[in-house]
């Protein structure tokens, strides 16, 4: 097994990930077998962003290229980039002085960007636009004497870096039943913001709990959760009814993948189950099935989908339907010290 550490986040290479032994086999049924692929599934502009920055970067700094954290949340994308000369760190100071770093899409702290000129790191800003912009809302909100509270999950780079953007002016809540026993300073001047890569339904039960706590809660001047988020959720909650099992792609740090899973369950899906691989899936899951519900998370190549629908067309489920709730055609440019006059703005899967 090769672990690749260098004072990095550590990443398995993927030819050691463990493999099925045999393929998976066609299960008897009589009832016929289909694939419900929902869409939109996979990149979002933001991660295709991020991840072209890196690839970019590598392009024209040559390696090694640091990356503060998992560029996304994905381990094949980490690992792909990790085999071209990026290396991932957990903290700045880990980065030579004077090397190219590039901040993931899940955005940082003014106080990391600090640290990163503190060392002459030649940084390159792959944030989200999208959380860029809950970035900003937090600045704003906080110098009008608003507290704020985030609603977001505990330890992901992306609370901890919108926090950072108004630290004293921000209480995280992290789940409803948090919103009955959260405390704050001023029960008067409440505003919240989100973590963008949440369940909606969720964000809105804890909205819902605080404000019955907190009548003067305001909202947002508009939606923080991301387009993508919501277009993945909603294709999901389409196709769960119809489905005995739901299988999402994606890594079990990616919180949007997870969130498609617990939305299969709640929407009436009989199993559901997250993968990082086709290998992954297990013969048992496909007993008594007929009817498979595919997607995948944000941040996932949709070569991983691909390799998915072909284990699974080998067990019979050769027909697919794709059920689509939306077109996504938002397109972000890249970061402004990787931009070339032939660059293209960025979005939608990339394959």
């Amino acid at each position: 097994m090769a672990d690749i550490t260098n004072g990095a986040v550590s990443v398995t290479l993927r030819d050691t990930h463990p493999r099925r032994t045999t393929p998976l086999e066609e299960s008897p049924s009589d009832a016929p077998k289909r694939i419900l692929l929902a869409a939109p599934r996979g990149y979002c502009a933001g991660v295709d962003r991020a991840v072209v920055a890196v690839e970019k970067a590598l392009d024209q700094f040559g390696a090694p290229v640091y990356v503060r954290k998992q560029i996304v949340h994905n381990i094949e994308v980490v690992e792909s980039l990790t085999e071209r000369g990026a290396i991932f760190v957990d903290e700045v100071d880990e980065v030579p002085e004077g090397s190219h770093l590039v901040f993931s899409a899940h955005g940082v702290s003014p106080a990391v960007k600090a640290a990163a000129a503190e060392r002459s790191l030649l940084a390159i800003d792959a944030t989200c636009p999208l959380v860029t912009k809950v970035h900003r809302e937090a600045e704003r909100f906080s110098g009008q004497d608003f507290h704020i509270l985030l609603v977001g999950h505990e330890g992901h780079e992306e609370v901890e870096g919108t926090m950072g953007h108004a630290p004293d002016s921000t209480t995280l809540v992290n789940d409803p039943d948090a919103a009955d026993t959260v405390v704050v300073p001023d029960t008067e001047n409440l505003i919240w913001l989100s973590q963008t890569t949440l369940s909606v339904d969720e964000t809105m039960e804890t909205v819902r709990r605080l404000r019955k706590r907190f009548p003067h809660l305001q909202d947002p001047p508009s939606d923080d959760i991301c387009y993508a988020t919501q277009n993945r959720q909603v294709a999901i909650k389409k196709i769960a009814p119809d489905c005995d099992l739901v299988l999402v792609v994606g890594s079990s740090n990616s919180s949007n993948s997870v969130r498609l899973v617990e939305v299969a369950l709640d929407m009436g899906a009989r199993s559901a189950y997250r993968v990082d691989y086709a290998a992954e899936v297990k013969q048992e899951w496909l007993d008594g099935v007929s009817t498979i519900g595919v997607s995948s998370g944000a941040s996932v190549p949709e070569y991983l989908v691909d390799e998915l629908l072909a284990d699974l067309r080998q067990a019979g489920f050769a027909h697919v339907d794709t059920v689509t709730t939306a077109t996504e055609d938002l397109m972000f440019s890249l970061p402004k010290e990787l931009r070339g006059e032939s660059d293209r703005p960025l979005g939608g899967r990339r394959s």
